[in-house]
């Protein structure tokens, strides 16, 4: 793995130059400032931080969950980011809604589409044969990304799933609302854009969408911080309507 890391991050180096782009020493620092390239939505890449090396946490984490792949027990596996990997936190509703499935977790803090779409072509989908995936991811791609090339990035890592992992079925779920008030709210309207087309994947038979963001909000379309304190990761509240939401629907999919 660490070969492979030190590989890729040579070959975003060599690209980097490529396009013209340098280091150019910061005024005042004792390091050079590090111009990253755009990362585009549907191409895997590892999660950089500001000084061009892997984010903290990032690589550890990857890690860890290629390990709980290779034990192989898991049957149904959470992918996504910091809103997935909150699960963590509330571990007694999760045991109650998903603990009988034997559940893993592999969610990672700020991960946009083509992090995770980089972390299950490196391991993280190896050996493992879970019956279903839950997959959530986008949400971090609003500020650098359009509709389109978000719902690209989730395309990629949806084919791949399919690609290793044929005998799974894949719940997809819609973006999660953000910001307190429906309207006007760009980021909402764009992911709400994102949710539209990749709808479209449902197939009916090994992926199905499912959009359950309605369930978060007021009548009025606003969010509350007792649901979601800072209009987007979830509280308890949240996280048990996200439970009773989708439990449903995978109790057909585990079938």
């Amino acid at each position: 793995m660490k070969i492979l890391v030190t590989s890729l991050l040579a070959l975003a180096a060599l690209v980097s130059l490529s396009q013209g782009q340098v280091t150019t020493p910061a005024p005042k620092s004792p390091g050079p400032a590090v111009i990253l390239p755009p990362q585009a939505p549907d191409v895997p890449a590892i999660k950089l931080g500001p000084d061009g090396q892997p984010k903290a946490g990032f690589l550890p984490a990857h890690e860890r969950f290629v390990k709980i792949a290779q034990e192989g027990k898991a049957q149904l596996v959470f992918l996504g980011d910091s809103i997935t990997a909150g699960w963590a936190a509330k571990k007694d509703i999760w045991d109650k809604a998903f603990g009988a499935w034997e559940p893993a977790n592999f969610g990672i803090g700020g991960d946009r589409t083509q992090h995770v779409l980089w972390r299950i072509q490196n391991g993280e989908l190896e050996t493992i044969k879970p019956k279903a995936i839950v997959l959530m991811i986008g949400t971090n791609n609003v500020g650098a990304d359009s509709a389109e090339g978000i719902a690209k990035g989730i395309t990629a890592i949806v084919k791949t799933i399919r690609e290793k992992q044929p005998q799974a079925k894949l719940l997809l779920l819609g973006v999660f609302p953000r910001g307190e008030k429906a309207s006007p709210n760009p980021s909402r309207d764009k992911l709400k854009e994102v949710n539209q087309i990749i709808a479209k994947l449902d197939n009916g038979d090994s992926i199905h969408y499912l959009d359950i963001g309605d369930k978060f909000l007021q009548p009025d379309g606003s969010l509350t911080k007792e649901i979601m304190p800072d209009f987007l990761h979830l509280s308890p509240a949240g996280y048990q309507i996200w439970a009773d939401a989708i439990t449903p629907k995978l109790g057909e999919l585990m079938k």
